[in-house]
């Protein structure tokens, strides 16, 4: 690779506010070569002439940055999107002008209201001007909006050549499971606004650049890390890899967020009172699914996930649980009617199953896979969820095609690192670390250190901890990832 002085982003740092929310390779700050649309080109000079196919309606402006260095000030994202994703003091690239597009694809639902349009499957493209070819493609986690990913995901690779394009996933906000007909709909269409964006993404920049891109990257968080699973088992032909950051599990025999989060509700409450039956509590979380060392997070996530995540998702997939109340009672004791703590997946109708199955992940993913997932993550317990995955894509036959990092300390959102940042390790440099691999992976066939448990670096600072991390197994006890 060459290298200059001039091809490196220029970083500053910028706090972030805290919200509540769903051979060694090691990080290093240097860009992927990008070269210049033209020699004379100009990043507003073909601004008329850019056009998302499909879209109802879009708005381009040329931007003098398209990170969010920029975008803050300039209006282009929306920082209640993306608050309490990231640490704090993660550092924010400038130096990428181009091309924003914002627009929407027809929809029936207005849950999103961001630009004023009160318009479902919103989207956002960026073209930078230093282009390396490549476009990256995200879905959003939790259920926000298009702009969840600028600060974890968007910032980075921009400042390294890639063109971006993110969707809403076609509807948004804690009412999601309003949209469509039947259930499972609302999240079904998450996917097939994925594969929209993609092909519409794909066609902008061959027509913007005058080539098509020569690699397409998916990647994304949470709820986004299940698009990309989904997307690599069923387009696979769309895409030339993915990088899975502690996707969600769908599948209709479990185990799913309704099979271990109504536990947690049951026993919690139990085992914050103290007395007698703390301990006995206490051991229920565990058989659920929930890591031992956790302890600390569960207060935060009882307040905060587990009831909310419980109740949506269940009001979307099994919504006759609570007849015609709309997702359910906060906070309701056992016992209570229709009450969450109590649902139980397996006594459920097949109607429920089936709902599940249209969202349902195989394992039969057909392009290069790589899957990372904090062993603190207490929201989508990693024994509950990515070592399922794993074992599945093996069961598949994929394995081949997989690479999946436990990654010690980690835990589902990176905010909490601020708070407990000698317990906690970010997972965002190593989402950077993994998204270099399969670079390396899809593009020159360099294949990603095997599967394994990334241990936490005990004498790491926090400062070292939020910029490196490394996937390699000299150095550390590395365990094997499970495979039972």
């Amino acid at each position: 690779m060459r290298f200059s002085f001039r091809s490196l982003p220029r970083y500053r740092r910028r706090g972030g506010p805290a919200a509540l929310a769903l051979t060694a390779l090691v990080l290093t700050p240097t860009p992927a070569a990008a070269a210049p649309v033209g020699p004379s080109d100009h990043h507003c000079a073909h601004l008329t002439l850019v056009r998302v196919p499909g879209a109802e309606h879009q708005r381009a402006a040329c931007l003098d940055e398209l990170t969010t260095a920029g975008t803050v000030a300039s209006g282009h994202t929306d920082p209640a999107d993306w608050a309490g994703l990231t640490p704090k003091h993660l550092p924010v690239p400038e130096g990428v002008p181009g091309i924003q597009i914002d627009g929407y694809f027809p929809d029936t639902s207005a849950t999103n209201t961001n630009n004023g349009w009160n318009h479902d499957a919103q989207f956002v493209m960026r073209l930078p001007d230093r282009w390396n070819g490549g476009l990256v493609i995200a879905g959003t986690p939790g259920n926000r909006e298009q702009y969840a990913n600028d600060r974890a995901i968007a910032d980075w690779v921009l400042s390294r050549g890639y063109a971006y394009a993110a969707t809403d996933k076609g509807n948004t906000g804690l009412a999601f499971y309003q949209d469509g007909k039947k259930p499972g709909d609302a999240i079904a269409e998450w996917n097939d606004r994925l594969t929209q964006l993609t092909r519409a993404a794909r066609a902008t920049l061959a027509r913007h650049y005058h080539r098509p891109p020569s690699r397409t990257l998916v990647t994304g968080m949470s709820n986004g890390g299940y698009l990309v699973r989904w997307q690599l088992e069923n387009h696979p032909g769309l895409y030339d890899g993915g990088v899975d950051w502690e996707g969600t599990l769908w599948r209709s025999d479990g185990p799913t967020l309704l099979n271990f989060l109504p536990g947690a509700l049951r026993h919690y409450p139990t085992y914050s009172t103290g007395g007698e039956e703390a301990e006995v509590a206490r051991r229920a979380l565990l058989a659920a699914g929930f890591p031992a060392g956790s302890e600390f997070l569960w207060p935060y996530h009882h307040q905060v996930y587990w009831d909310l995540t419980q109740r949506i998702y269940r009001e979307e997939l099994d919504p006759g649980f609570d007849g015609p109340t709309e997702a359910g009672t906060p906070f309701c004791a056992p016992g209570t009617p229709a009450c969450d703590a109590d649902y139980d997946y397996a006594v459920r109708p097949d109607e429920v199953r089936k709902a599940v199955e249209k969202i349902a992940l195989t394992g039969r993913i057909g392009k290069p896979l790589i899957t990372l997932h904090g062993t603190l993550d207490v929201l989508l317990p990693i024994a509950q969820d990515s070592d399922v995955y794993a074992r599945m894509v093996r069961r598949a036959g994929r394995d081949r095609l997989h690479r999946y990092y436990r990654i010690e300390g980690g835990t589902h959102t990176d905010a909490l690192v601020d708070t407990y940042p000698e317990r906690l390790r970010p997972l965002t440099p190593c989402h950077r670390t993994a998204f270099s691999a399969l670079e390396s992976w899809v593009s020159r066939g360099h294949r990603p250190p095997a599967s394994h448990t990334v241990p936490l670096p005990a004498e790491a600072d926090s400062e070292t901890r939020l910029s490196t991390c490394s996937l390699n197994t000299r150095g550390g006890a590395a365990q094997p990832a499970p495979h039972r």
